[in-house]
């Protein structure tokens, strides 16, 4: 069997290493950027009564419409413009990279959110990964540079970014924009958190289209991810979407949340708050805590080994961040906490403050 496998499965799949999520079983869960409040009270009381007979021996309605007219009401998407959904915004990656040419390759600063690479080998694109400046800006003239020298066919952009937390400039995102040729997806996953977007005037736009997803909002479970683009754009990438790809379940739920928005906004409010609060608590300490628009905080210690040091401890005390420190990486010494609740904060900042 091994053989067979050797030489059925591609070289670059056997190259990579699944995607891990670490088992948080009895933990405070600080480590992936999660909504950490329920449903509101009404919107749960609908939902309970929906369930009662979710009908899961049919299939579901193929193309979602009523999620689709739901995220267009909630979210102020234009008329003009369409919206494809994905389960997660990983689904919608991989539909864009599937639809594509692909033989320009894929173009992204770097440190980003790892499934663009990853999803870029899985179908064999090449990938070019430009590096951000030290304070995890854009370097505008290098990425300018690798646009004109590539070419390439997808530029993805989080904005804001992660895992570095902080917005691009936008006059830097605009230049990116015109110089490419390609498509540029602006990947606004922590909208929520921000008052930057390209959703407003991405009707101005060509070659732009927005990834969202309801996850960081407080539906993470439910994964639901959407982009929005020119009918156009939208039209081929649905040709790639896998029938019934959002099931029933989700459907119902989602229709539900998003009648309930102002209550999800009041919840993103409390935690920009909390995010605050967390910032200038942490600043007390010789730490490097850089700008955060989204709903966690990405924290520099002195070097590897008190990274691992901090991290360790805190899980050991039942708390669980993120350690993104890598030796001889522009991470090194970087974790990343979630903005949780007010309890859940208060227990990492005292666990921090033991362990740092």
């Amino acid at each position: 069997m091994v053989d067979a496998v050797k030489r059925l499965i591609k070289p670059q799949i056997q190259a990579l290493s699944a995607y891990h999520v670490p088992n948080s079983d009895g933990l405070i869960k600080l480590d992936a950027m999660e909504n950490p409040y329920s449903w509101p009270e009404q919107a749960e009381a609908q939902w309970r009564s929906v369930f009662a007979d979710p009908e899961v021996n049919r299939y579901p309605d193929p193309s979602a419409t009523e999620v689709r007219q739901a995220l267009r009401e909630a979210m102020s998407i234009a008329d003009d413009l369409d919206i494809v959904l994905g389960n997660g915004s990983d689904e919608i990656i991989q539909m864009i990279l599937m639809a594509v040419n692909g033989a320009a390759g894929v173009l992204v600063p770097t440190p980003t959110f790892v499934m663009y690479e990853m999803i870029a080998q899985f179908f064999s694109i090449p990938f070019y990964g430009v590096p951000l400046t030290e304070d995890f800006e854009l370097d505008l003239p290098a990425m300018l540079a690798a646009v004109k020298k590539h070419q390439p066919d997808v530029i993805f952009l989080a904005y804001p970014n992660n895992p570095t937390g902080n917005a691009f400039v936008e006059a830097d995102v605009n230049a990116i924009i015109k110089a490419a040729d390609g498509l540029v997806v602006i990947d606004e996953a922590y909208a929520p958190f921000t008052d930057v977007s390209y959703l407003e005037t991405l009707s101005q736009w060509d070659n732009v289209v927005v990834m969202r997803t309801v996850s960081k909002m407080g539906l993470a479970g439910l994964r639901l991810g959407y982009l929005v683009g020119h009918p156009d754009w939208i039209e081929q990438f649905d040709k790639v979407r896998l029938p019934y790809n959002i099931n029933v379940l989700t459907q119902k739920a989602a229709v539900i949340a998003l009648s309930h928005q102002s209550d999800f906004d009041e919840q993103a409010m409390k935690i920009r708050e909390s995010r605050q609060q967390l910032m200038e608590a942490l600043s007390e300490l010789p730490i490097n805590i850089f700008p955060s628009e989204t709903n966690f905080l990405l924290i520099r210690m002195a070097d590897h080994e008190q990274a691992l040091s901090v991290f360790d401890g805190l899980k050991q005390e039942g708390i669980l961040i993120k350690i993104l420190s890598r030796p001889d990486t522009p991470l090194v010494g970087c974790l990343r906490v979630t903005v949780g609740s007010e309890p859940e904060n208060t227990a990492f900042l005292a666990a921090f403050k033991r362990h740092f």
